[in-house]
């Protein structure tokens, strides 16, 4: 029996998984289809390697433990702490953010509340490491969710601090600050892993599973977020799977349930892999795809870095139509996508990224109508090319290329939308409506390329046969409404 540290509050739901089956997926998750991530914190000032420097700077031997000596000079002297001064967010404008994120088409953001390094990005009560009372001296989470209801997108934050548990324990290992007392609320527990990674279990295997005092922080931390800022998406990273958390996953749920039944508002949390059961909030795959439809929404989450979340001096961007084309075959699938953006320590957004977003958020102004609020058809897609599905396996999919007989499939009301995820051609011939195949049997009235206009059709046993336009402006994507 589990004495949690705060009581349940009324509402619909009690702290079990049979009782959050009564849990519906919001209308406006199914709505939206498409996201900003948002991986901002004190890692981005180092700006080398990834958001995981805090960890690799004090395991000896890794690029980033020989970058901070070679720039920074020995741990016990400069810390990871020491960084915090330097994350200054001087030039951050939280309106200037959401309005580009507006314009890309996105319907919902979801900032790093707290990463593994355990600096919280919000006025919190509970953690003295946050950035209203150090570093920006900014409430960031705070000004975020005004920032973003003020133009009408829906507001969530991400929540890793599960993995802090064992986040520092390189630290240990030599002469460093993180064994500094003074500091321990920054950087323990700082628990030691196991060396190697067993078969079939969750890694990193800490020696010691989080304890009690540890699991009612991480809950008190996180009942905060809820009642402070009154999120509309809570996203866990995956190691709430370890066994340790499940009671307190569960009471968290309802929790943040039953406060949402309260305020009138529609929520749902976000997990990966098995923490919680299907039927209990919305499913994420990190940086990969489903193989078909699912019947419940789920959501990818991937980044516009393809070897970073946080900013680094050497980001590796994705192209804007790779990202369209994911968008298509996930939303085809019963997916939404959920894109990270990666700021500089200063509050900017570098120029690469919003060329990007600006990029998906052009392409969407024609077609969004394919996605938004649109549904999985009688089948996801058709065409010769497959992708690798699966969680990262983002770098393999990358290398697939797709051909004018690819397309993915959505629809909403009397309109079926056949996406082409490469130009067809002269015609543009969807074999799922032939006349042979009976997959669809229903008369076809009009059929317009999105961006065009009407287009002359014909429908026999090859299937619907479109004539395309002799000069169209190149897309990542070309869709085909079907009335």
């Amino acid at each position: 029996m589990v004495n949690f540290p705060v009581s349940l509050p009324p509402g619909p739901f009690e702290a079990d998984w049979e009782s959050l089956r009564g849990f519906r997926i919001p209308g406006w998750f199914r709505y939206a289809k498409f996201g900003i991530f948002i991986h901002w914190g004190v890692y981005s000032v180092p700006a080398f390697g990834n958001e995981w420097y805090p960890r690799n700077m004090y395991i000896q031997g890794s690029r980033e433990f020989k970058y901070h000596l070679e720039h920074y000079g020995p741990h016990d002297r400069f810390g990871y702490k020491d960084f915090i001064p330097m994350f200054t967010a001087e030039k951050w404008d939280p309106n200037e953010w959401c309005s580009l994120f507006k314009r890309a088409g996105a319907k919902y953001v979801v900032p790093v509340a707290e990463h593994h390094d355990g600096f919280s990005m919000w006025d919190s009560s509970i953690n003295r490491w946050n950035a209203k009372r150090m570093g920006p001296h900014r409430d960031v989470i705070g000004e975020l969710a005004d920032a973003c209801r003020d133009l009408g997108l829906i507001f969530g934050v991400s929540y890793h601090r599960a993995e802090h548990w064992w986040f520092f324990e390189g630290g240990r290992r030599f002469n460093s600050d993180v064994n500094d007392q003074a500091y321990k609320d920054l950087y323990g527990p700082a628990v030691p892993i196991k060396e190697t990674r067993e078969p079939g279990k969750l890694w990193p295997q800490p020696v010691e599973p989080p304890n009690e005092e540890f699991l009612n922080d991480w809950l008190l931390r996180a009942i905060e977020l809820v009642d402070k800022y009154r999120p509309q998406l809570f996203y866990f990273d995956w190691w709430i799977e370890h066994p340790a958390f499940e009671p307190y996953l569960r009471f968290f749920t309802a929790y943040y349930y039953n406060r949402a039944s309260e305020w009138g508002m529609e929520v749902a949390v976000n997990y990966k892999h098995n923490a919680m059961p299907p039927w209990a909030g919305v499913f994420d795959v990190e940086r990969g795809k489903l193989s078909g439809i699912r019947q419940l929404p789920w959501q990818t989450d991937t980044s516009v870095c393809l070897n970073t979340w946080g900013y680094t001096n050497d980001c590796q961007y994705r192209t804007p139509e790779s990202i369209v084309l994911d968008l298509v075959d996930i939303v085809s699938k019963n997916g939404n996508l959920l894109l990270n953006v990666a700021p500089r320590s200063d509050g900017t957004i570098p120029e690469e990224q919003v060329k990007i977003l600006s990029s998906v958020g052009e392409w969407l102004s024609t077609n969004g109508e394919a996605l938004y609020g649109a549904e999985p058809w009688l089948t996801y897609g058709e065409g010769p090319t497959r992708q690798p599905t699966g969680e990262f396996k983002e770098a393999e999919w990358l290398k697939v290329k797709y051909t004018g007989r690819d397309f993915r499939f959505t629809s909403r009301g009397n309109a079926l939308y056949a996406v082409a995820l490469e130009w067809p051609g002269e015609e543009a011939v969807v074999q799922s409506l032939s006349s042979n195949l009976r997959l669809y049997e229903g008369d076809i009235k009009n059929v317009e390329l999105l961006g065009y206009g009407k287009l002359e059709f014909t429908r026999d046993e090859r299937g619907l046969v479109a004539k395309m336009p002799r000069e169209f402006k190149r897309q990542p994507a070309y869709v085909l409404k079907i009335m």
